[in-house]
This record gives structure tokens, sequence and C-alpha cells, in this order.
């Protein structure tokens, strides 16, 4: 009965027996920003509606990435909207990604002055990222039921 009870809650991405877990509605809150946030600035990079991306490339970056400043944030949207759909589906690995990710965003931050600011806010993310990845061993579909 207990089987049965668990398939008729778990209705594709959400166990509606866990909503009422603290816990798990905290996965679910970082689950959809990790999800929709890396996905709309990804897409982003080929609109730069919301800013021009490429000015946050460092120099460095730029120079050893093949082409322009821009055709490198191509790159890096791909790499964004493919990270967040990695989360939607298996948050477990796809937290990890974004959170390397965002050291990655990091790292290059620090090297561009005057984008301190931003990097420090990209940790905070960062940190959120790893919380993520921790509450997936406990929550994410598919996790052992030992756990």
């Amino acid at each position: 009965m207990t089987v049965s009870n668990d398939a008729t809650a778990r209705r594709g991405l959400i166990d509606r027996a866990q909503l009422h877990d603290p816990g798990y509605q905290a996965f679910l809150v970082l689950r959809t920003v990790f999800t929709v946030a890396p996905i709309l600035f990804g897409l982003d990079k080929f609109a730069n509606l919301l800013t021009d991306w490429p000015g946050y490339l460092a120099s460095w970056i730029d120079g050893i990435a093949p082409g322009s400043a821009q055709q490198a944030m191509y790159v890096v949207g791909v790499i964004e909207i493919v990270a967040g759909v990695v989360v939607a589906l298996i948050p477990r690995i796809g937290a990890w990604v974004v959170a390397a990710w965002l050291l990655g965003i990091i790292v290059n931050l620090l090297t561009v002055p005057g984008f301190y600011d931003i990097a420090l806010r990209d940790f905070g993310l960062l940190v959120g990222a790893v919380a993520l990845a921790r509450l997936s061993v406990r929550y994410a579909p598919g996790r052992a039921k030992s756990q």
C-alpha cells in the first residue's frame, strides 16, 4: 500500500506527500530558481536585452577564447541553458554544475575592475546552488529510499 501511495503522491517533478516539509519546500524553491534563472540568462546572451554581456568578459578570457566576445557569450548562453535543464531534470548533478559555473563566473568577475559587487552576489548564488545540491540528496526524484 505504501508503494501505491508514493506512486500516487509523486506526479512528475513534485512529490505532493512532502509539500508540508519545510526542507522539501526549500528544495523546490531552489530547484525552480536554479532552473529558470540560468535558462533566462542563457537566452539573453543571444539578445543582450538585460545588459551588454560581452562587457562582463575579462580581457584575458576574451584573448584566449576563439572568436569575438559576443561569440563567447553565445557559448556561455548554451552552457547556461543546458545547466538549467539539468537542474530541472537531475538536480543532484545540475546543482553542482551550476555551482561550478558560478565559481568560473566569480573568477572572471574578480579579474575585471568594478565588478566585485557582482562577484560577491554570485558567491551568494553559489552557496544557494550548493544548498540545492545537498537538499537534492534527500529530496530529488530517484533518491535512495534509505535517505
